[in-house]
């Protein structure tokens, strides 16, 4: 379940939505408006192998690495925020939910970063397009 942040603008939304993504946004279809960053991450907890999609920082750290869930925090400008959900979902490293699991991912202009569940180091992913 691709889960996009109350911060995600409604032209993005509806960008993403004429995509055919399914996604469900926080304050709207899925839990309330002013939910803070720790309600986020509990509400995560009680879906089913969601992915938020977030405009926020405070997301891309390595302690909120989760077996349950994934984050990705878009490094770009909020009018980019469809087209990089999108590329995000199509890239051959986070194709699937299963290769998702577990991350916390920053994703910008030039190039993936993911912090996985156990791991040392951050992993460096380019961009295939």
């Amino acid at each position: 379940m691709n889960i996009l942040d109350e911060n995600v603008r409604e032209d993005q939304r509806q960008l993403l939505l004429n995509w055919r993504v399914p996604l469900r946004q926080i304050g709207y279809e899925a839990g309330w408006k002013g939910m803070q960053d720790e309600e986020i991450i509990s509400f995560l907890l009680s879906l089913r192998r969601p992915t938020l999609f977030t405009l926020d920082r405070d997301f891309y750290q390595r302690d909120l690495c989760h077996a349950r869930y994934s984050l990705v925090y878009l490094d770009v400008r909020q009018s980019e925020t469809a087209i990089f959900v999108r590329r995000v979902l199509r890239h051959r490293d986070l194709d699937t939910q299963a290769k998702r699991m577990g991350t916390v991912i920053r994703a910008s202009h030039t190039r993936v970063t993911v912090w996985g569940l156990h791991s040392d180091q951050e992993a460096h992913l380019g961009w295939a397009d």
